[in-house]
C-alpha cells in the first residue's frame, strides 16, 4: 500500500520535500530525485511525481520474481500470521524445509555435487563472512600457517570488514584502515600458468580462494569454464578451500540454477554463497558447504540471531520452488536471447558501444564513452538502469520480465544513446 501521508506531503511541497527527508539518512548514498512508492512485476511507480518506470535493475538482481509478486506477498502474510522469529536456540519447520530444498535442488540441477549443509543469515555480506570463517577453520586444521585468502581484481564480496577485505576496489577498503590480513588479489584474466605459479608457491599459507563465477560490480565479466576447472583442481590439490560467491549471479540468473551448474564436478566449490534473489527482496542469505567443511565446525563456531527465521525461510522456499523448474530456467534463456539480439542491434548501430557480455539475464553493455548521462536520461524517459564497473551498463531485470517490456526498455535505451551520441 502506498504511504499516502508521504505522497500528499511531497505533492503539496514538491519533490524537494521528499529529498529533504534524506537529512535523516547517513550520508553514504547518492540517490536521484525520485521516490519510488510501489511496484508491480517489472514496473516501478513514483506516485508523487506521477511517473512510471520499466525496471532493468530489480533491486540489483534481487526481485527476480518481480515487484509485489502476489504469491510472495501471500506467503509473507500467511507466515507473519503464524510465526516470525524463534532464534537459533530452537528448530523451526520453515528453516528445516528450506535447508533440505537448497541442498537437494542444488544437486538436482547440476550445482555443488557434494552440497551437504546450510548456514542461514540475513544478507550477502554475512554469507561471505561465514564462508571466510568456515574456510579458515578448515585450513587451520591442516596447517596453522594456512590463513591467507586469494581473491581477484574487480571482485566485490560485501562491505562488512571480512568480505570487504576480499573486495578489490581500493576506494571501498582504504578509508577503513587495516583489513583482514594475508589477502592477495590476482588478475582472473592472467594465464592459468601464471595463476598456478602463485598458488603453488603460496599454498602452505593460503586458506581459501574466493571468486565470483561472473564478476558483477566489477563490470559483468564471466570467468571462462576452463579457468574455473583449472582453479578448482589446483585448490583441491593444494588443500585450498574454494568459495564461489553466487550472490548476484546465482538462483536462475544465468538460465541454470547456479552459475557453477554449467561446470563439471571438479570445478565445483567447497562453499558457495547466495542471498539477493533468495528472498525476492526479503532480507536473507545462505552459505552452503560440503561435508569437508562441516566436519571441522563445532557448536559455537558461528551464529546469528535472525538468520533462518521462519518468515525469511518461508519466502526462500517459495522463491526457490518457483525458480528451480526446468521450464522457468528455459524461459530465462529465451528472454536472455531477446535481450542480446536487441542489444547487438544497438551495437551495430552505435560505434560508442564497445562490448556486450554476460550470461543469461546478467548483462553488461560497455561503452567507449561516459555512461552517467545515459543512465540519467534513460531515467527521465522511464527506464531504470544502473552501472557496473567503468562505463558499463548493468542489466539485471526480474527473471519474469515480459518480452514486450524488454523491447520497450531497449527502445528507450536506443533513443537515449542516439541523443547522447549526437551531443
Amino acid at each position: 500500500m502506498v504511504n499516502q501521508r508521504v505522497v500528499h506531503l511531497c505533492a503539496r511541497r514538491g519533490l524537494s520535500a521528499a529529498s529533504s527527508m534524506q537529512k535523516y539518512f547517513v550520508d553514504v548514498y547518492a540517490k536521484p530525485d525520485l521516490v519510488l512508492t510501489r511496484g508491480r512485476g517489472s514496473r516501478l511507480f513514483d506516485d508523487i511525481n506521477k511517473r512510471e518506470y520499466i525496471d532493468f535493475v530489480a533491486g540489483i538482481a534481487v526481485t527476480s520474481l518481480g515487484h509485489s509478486d502476489p504469491a510472495v506477498a501471500e506467503v509473507i502474510a500467511a507466515q507473519a500470521a503464524t510465526l516470525v522469529h524463534t532464534s537459533n536456540l530452537f528448530h523451526n519447520s520453515e528453516a528445516l524445509k528450506l535447508a533440505e530444498k537448497l541442498v537437494e535442488d542444488t544437486k538436482r540441477f547440476g550445482g555443488q555435487h557434494d552440497a551437504a549443509k546450510v548456514f542461514f543469515c540475513n544478507s550477502g555480506t554475512e554469507a561471505n563472512e561465514a564462508a571466510m570463517k568456515f574456510s579458515r577453520r578448515c585450513a587451520l586444521r591442516i596447517n596453522p600457517q594456512k590463513q591467507g585468502f586469494i581473491a581477484f581484481e574487480n571482485s566485490f564480496h560485501g562491505r562488512t570488514m571480512g568480505s570487504l577485505s576480499v573486495t578489490s576496489k581500493a576506494k571501498y577498503r582504504l578509508p577503513f584502515g587495516d583489513m583482514v590480513p594475508h589477502v592477495t588479489f590476482l588478475n582472473i584474466h592472467d594465464s592459468v600458468e601464471k595463476l598456478e605459479s602463485f598458488i603453488v608457491e603460496n599454498a602452505s599459507k593460503t586458506a581459501a580462494m574466493i571468486l565470483e563465477p561472473i564478476q558483477g560490480e566489477g563490470g559483468i565479466h564471466s570467468v571462462a569454464e576452463g579457468k574455473l576447472v583449472a582453479l578448482g583442481r589446483l585448490c583441491k590439490k593444494h588443500d585450498i578451500v574454494l568459495i564461489y560467491d553466487e550472490i548476484q549471479c546465482g538462483l536462475g540468473r544465468t538460465g541454470k540454477l547456479w552459475a557453477h551448474s554449467y561446470l563439471p564436478p571438479d570445478a565445483h566449490p567447497d562453499i558457495f554463497t547466495t542471498a539477493k534473489a533468495l528472498g525476492n527482496g526479503f532480507p536473507m542469505g545462505a552459505t552452503v558447504v560440503n561435508s569437508k567443511i562441516n566436519e571441522v565446525l563445532s557448536v559455537g563456531d558461528h551464529g546469528t540471531t535472525y538468520g533462518g527465521n521462519p518468515l525469511a525461510c518461508a519466502v526462500g522456499s517459495h522463491v526457490l520452488g518457483r525458480i528451480a523448474q526446468e521450464s522457468f530456467l528455459d524461459d530465462v534463456k529465451t528472454k536472455a536471447d531477446v535481450f542480446t539480439t536487441q542489444l547487438h542491434a544497438l551495437q551495430d548501430k552505435y560505434p560508442c558501444i564497445k562490448e556486450i557480455r554476460g550470461d543469461g539475464l546478467m548483462i553488461g553493455v560497455e561503452f567507449k564513452i561516459d555512461i552517467s548521462d545515459i543512465i540519467s536520461k534513460a531515467r527521465e524517459k522511464g527506464l531504470l538502469i544502473t552501472a557496473a564497473g567503468p562505463n558499463t551498463l548493468r542489466i539485471v531485470p526480474a527473471l519474469t520480465i515480459e518480452e514486450d517490456l524488454i523491447k520497450q526498455g531497449v527502445q528507450i535505451l536506443d533513443a537515449v544513446i542516439r541523443e547522447t551520441s549526437a551531443t
